[in-house]
């Protein structure tokens, strides 16, 4: 190593004691994290592009620094959509180190990907204090049985009001106003389960109307409103 003149021609003074890094909570174990193989964990970071036209929920499971597992959820941008497949090929397989300075595709994805770093190299992981961490596919837990991410989309006007569009629990078909015009409930389908019906034979009919439900006081709505043309 090249040092200048000036440390050169300085008198050596030994160091007090060097106790290493803070150790974090890793899969129920504190762990001194001095290496890239020490950092194991399962956990999330949410990122966005420049324009702020779109953002991404990036999940990783990792093992002994290997990213074994990538769920990645965008929103707001089409184009995203298609960098997340590409991200979804490029992830698995890399180090964290490696997928931090990867291209992956898309500034929302890369910032998703940066943010996550911070929380697992800190120790702030869902599995923290789960003992050997959580099993290859939990990240699809998540998302529920039919397999999509939970969503909501609203839209209001000042003249028009509020417009429920899409909820946790599905698609909003029609909207529930009481006698004063406030939404009191609403009526949605859940998509995820209906194709699956479909996809198992299920008439497509059938599978509609077995998996609409309504939320709230629907029921008792003086007025019922489709929320997309009303």
């Amino acid at each position: 190593m090249l040092n200048t003149h000036e440390v050169e021609q300085m008198t050596c003074v030994a160091r007090g004691p060097n106790h290493g890094p803070s150790p974090i909570p890793q899969e129920g174990r504190w762990v001194q994290a001095r290496e890239i193989k020490d950092i194991s964990g399962f956990t999330h970071g949410v990122g966005w592009c420049a324009p702020q036209q779109g953002a991404c929920k990036l999940t990783l499971n990792i093992k002994d620094g290997i990213i074994q597992e990538a769920l990645i959820e965008t929103l707001g941008c089409t184009g995203m959509t298609h960098s997340a497949a590409m991200a979804s090929e490029i992830l698995t397989g890399k180090t964290i180190l490696e997928a931090l300075n990867t291209d992956l595709v898309c500034d929302a994805i890369n910032t998703a990907m940066r943010e996550l770093f911070l929380q697992i190299v800190y120790g702030r992981s869902q599995s923290a204090f789960s003992e050997n961490g959580l099993a290859v596919g939990s990240s699809l837990e998540d998302l529920g049985k039919g397999l999509r991410s939970t969503v909501g989309t609203m839209f209001s006007t000042l003249e028009k009001g509020p417009r429920y569009l899409e909820l946790t629990e599905g698609y909003v078909l029609k909207m529930g106003l009481d006698q004063n015009d406030q939404i009191i409930g609403y009526q949605f389908l859940k998509l995820g389960p209906m194709l699956e019906m479909i996809k198992k034979g299920v008439d497509a009919n059938e599978a509609y109307t077995k998996n609409i439900g309504t939320y709230g006081r629907f029921d008792d709505a003086v007025r019922v409103i489709d929320p997309r043309h009303e």
